[in-house]
Formats: C-alpha cells, sequence, structure tokens
C-alpha cells in the first residue's frame, strides 16, 4: 500500500510500505480522509518519544471496512483503544486508562495509508449522507466537544449568559467556538494570531477572531470561560489575565511547560483551572451524531489534498501558509 511515513525530523516520505495484517477483534480499513493534527506537527518536529521514525502517523480517519463481517460498511475512527477491563473503562473515562494507546504510535501504525488496521468496537457507523471528509473531522471535535462540555460544567450560570474565549483557531480552536454554541453560548471570541486564519473563521463561520496582544483583547477579568487550544506560556498568560473572578479556564493544548499561569490570581479569586485530554466514547460518539444531523456549522474551514503531497502540506502548516484550519489528506482512489 501507500503511505506517509515519518522518517525523521521535519522529514516526510510516499512510498510503499507492507499491507497491515488485523490481529485478533481487528479488522482493515480502507482509508478515505485522515486529517492532520497538532499532535502529528508535534511528531514532525521530533518532539514526541512516543512516536519515533520511521512512523506512519495520522489519526483523524474515516473511511469503508475492507475485512471482516462488517465488510463495505461505512465508518470513522475513535483512535483511542483501551483495555475494556480496565477500571477506567468500566467507569467510561476511557481517555484516562493507563492502558490507553492511540494510533500513530510503533505498536499501532497510523492512518496516512491506504489501509489501517483498528479494533472493530473502536469504529462507529456513519450514514451514506454524511460525507467521509466530514466524517475525518469527528475525532479533533470531540476533543473539543470533551473540553466544552468540561468548561460548561464548571459555570455557575447557562452557557447562554456566559462570555466564552477561545485561545488558538486551529481545528480544536475553531470546534470549540462551534461546540460552545452548539451548547448555548452567544458570545463566542477566538483569538488566533494568524491573519489569513482570522479571515476563515469569520466567513466559514461568522466568528469575531481577534488579534491577540493588541487593543481587540478581552479586558483583564472579564471572560467566564477560556479554552486555550494553544497552551504556550503566551496563551496561558493571555487566559490568567483575562479569566474572571469565579471563572475557568480549560486547558487542552499540549505544549510543554508551565509559565504564564498566574497562580496568585487562581488562588485569590478561586479561578477553576481545568485540564482536558481527548474524550470519552460518550463525547466520540455524540460527536458523530451531530455531525450526521448538520448540527456543526457548513464544516467549510478545511482544505482537501492527496496523500502523496503531505509533505507539502505539513511544511505549509508548519510556515503558516495556510488560511484552513484543517487540512484533510485523501488517499489514492478515495
Amino acid at each position: 500500500m501507500k503511505a506517509l511515513v515519518y522518517t525523521g525530523i521535519n522529514a516526510l516520505v510516499y512510498r510503499d510500505e507492507p499491507d497491515p495484517v488485523p490481529g485478533p477483534g481487528e479488522v482493515l480499513v480502507r482509508v478515505e480522509a485522515v486529517g492532520i493534527c497538532g499532535s502529528d506537527m508535534h511528531a514532525y518536529h521530533g518532539h514526541d518519544p512516543r512516536r519515533p521514525a520511521p512512523l506512519i502517523l495520522g489519526h483523524e480517519a474515516a473511511g469503508r471496512i475492507v475485512s471482516g463481517p462488517r465488510a463495505g460498511e461505512r465508518v470513522t475512527v475513535n483512535p483511542l483503544v483501551v483495555d475494556p477491563a480496565c477500571p477506567y473503562a468500566i467507569e467510561g473515562r476511557w481517555h484516562l486508562s493507563p492502558t490507553r494507546q492511540i494510533l500513530s504510535t510503533p505498536l499501532r501504525p497510523g492512518a496516512f495509508a491506504e489501509q489501517v488496521r483498528v479494533p472493530e468496537h473502536n469504529l462507529v457507523a456513519i450514514p451514506d449522507w454524511l460525507p467521509v471528509e466530514h466524517a475525518a473531522l469527528a475525532e479533533p471535535i470531540a476533543v473539543s466537544w470533551h473540553a466544552v462540555k468540561l468548561g460548561l460544567n464548571l459555570m455557575h450560570q447557562p452557557l447562554a449568559a456566559c462570555r466564552v474565549v477561545i485561545l488558538g483557531g486551529g481545528a480544536i480552536g475553531l470546534a470549540a467556538a462551534i461546540v460552545a454554541r452548539l451548547f448555548g453560548a452567544c458570545d463566542v471570541r477566538i483569538g488566533e494570531t494568524n491573519a489569513m486564519r482570522r479571515a476563515t473563521l469569520t466567513r466559514a463561520e461568522g466568528f469575531d477572531a481577534y488579534p491577540p496582544g493588541t487593543d481587540a483583547e478581552p479586558p483583564e477579568s472579564s471572560v467566564d470561560l477560556v479554552i486555550d487550544a494553544v497552551g504556550a506560556a503566551q496563551t496561558r498568560a493571555a487566559a490568567s489575565a483575562m479569566v474572571r473572578p469565579g471563572g475557568a479556564i480549560v486547558h487542552v493544548g499540549l505544549l510543554p511547560g508551565h509559565e504564564g499561569l498566574d497562580v496568585r490570581k487562581i488562588t485569590l479569586q478561586e479561578i477553576t483551572l481545568k485540564g482536558s485530554y481527548c474524550y470519552t466514547p460518550q463525547d466520540f460518539e455524540q460527536t458523530v451524531s451531530a455531525l450526521a444531523g448538520r448540527r456543526l456549522g457548513r464544516l467549510d474551514w478545511f482544505e482537501e489534498r492527496p496523500l502523496s503531497e503531505g509533505p507539502r502540506a505539513f511544511a505549509d502548516i508548519d510556515a503558516g501558509a495556510t488560511a484552513s484550519s484543517k487540512i484533510v489528506l485523501r488517499p489514492p482512489g478515495s
């Protein structure tokens, strides 16, 4: 099969790889659409020891089952593989399980390929009317679904009465804004440094996207809920400054470090700082249901490219040369 292989720091090669062989309880999925995630970029830069080269990355996938009794069924992939007997899985918090694996690691090669092997119970069926490229957005949107749900549970008033700010206008940030709006938020703003991407956020979904560090930034102590979808020192500092007394910060970004947090303000003003990682199976299924029900906006904030052009796509994301919040790759024949 053809695959896009991470071969070293900032290096990807499109080449032939052996077809995957499904193990017990697994099936093969013909990949028809797969998104580039921020964690793929992290690995591409050599910053993720869990993902050593050479490796097939990619976990935001959708396509069609090609083996087993469900062959031919259209599905999207929940890439978090967990032992169902784990206590965390039993209580419904699969994403926190120490048995957790994710597609795009040495034990489970990823979906930047024509085929990928996946446990059958990790596949969620999608209806015929849902475009496969939209189904590939289920994974990143589920991350945002989980984060917004956590934030909603921390509010002392309905989300409709809250001022919400999302830091970062990539797929996770934009999806968080869309989900917050679906959950009832009326006042949602997005901070994004890339001017091209700000234009996309406004054009595609009508959000007020502002340039951080300017007069357009929300005033100090004025925001009820901040969702940091970047997780850098600058965004942690901005979140600490803008959150109001008694408000909440949900930290989704996975960049390293802890700099920027105003721990004194968090303490004196009883601000809740909540980490958010991935999603539960219920979050994932609810996201797929929302996608199938066309409740998540127009979904025209991504672009599609052939899998063979993956190296250029990674370089463009690195250089900030794309206005899209997401690039979805399409393997040959999809």
